[in-house]
């Protein structure tokens, strides 16, 4: 007998509308939109971070293959065009932090990626390359800091926790 919400949702009998099937496929896609949402301030968050080691390069892909998707609707509209716009300007005119550089690199590529890549989110690739891309970076994180009591000391516990949480609201079923 299966077990588990879904299960027990095409168990109840259905009166007239929709059936139990359609609430199981609604939560499941309100659970992987949740994660996504984690995922993607996890990675915001190790952009920012100090006290770790990670690539931070490899954020940029991890971050466009793992934002939900009115994230990378909202950046793909004007509003990433102006803010791509006024962080091409500030760049030119002004020195950007190091902090902002990632961020402005992540709304030009989302922005400028094609629809092939963009498409490839959704599919079982798009979610091995994030998988594969999430544990490198904690492998780098957790060799780098030395080892695991010093990951949750008071200097690298905020990238400790990003790492964690990349890792486990990874969603490999599409």
């Amino acid at each position: 007998m299966p077990r588990g919400p879904c299960a027990a949702a095409s168990l109840r009998p259905s009166s007239g509308g929709l059936g139990g099937a359609a609430v199981c496929c609604a939560q499941a896609h309100l659970c992987a939109e949740a994660a996504r949402w984690v995922s993607a301030a996890a990675a915001a968050t190790l952009m920012l971070a100090t006290g770790t080691t990670v690539r931070r390069s490899l954020l940029v892909p991890l971050f466009a293959l793992q934002a939900p998707s009115s994230t990378v609707s909202l950046i793909k509209g004007d509003y990433g065009r102006w803010i791509a716009f006024v962080g091409i300007l500030l760049r030119l005119f002004y020195s950007i932090p190091g902090e902002l550089e990632l961020p402005l690199s992540t709304v030009l590529l989302v922005m400028t990626a094609p629809y092939q890549f963009m498409d490839s989110r959704e599919s079982q690739g798009g979610a091995i390359l994030s998988a594969a891309i999430a544990i490198y970076l904690t492998f780098q994180h957790f060799n780098g800091v030395g080892s695991l009591r010093r990951a949750f000391r008071r200097e690298s516990i905020i990238a400790t926790v990003s790492i964690i949480c990349l890792i486990f609201f990874l969603q490999c079923p599409y």
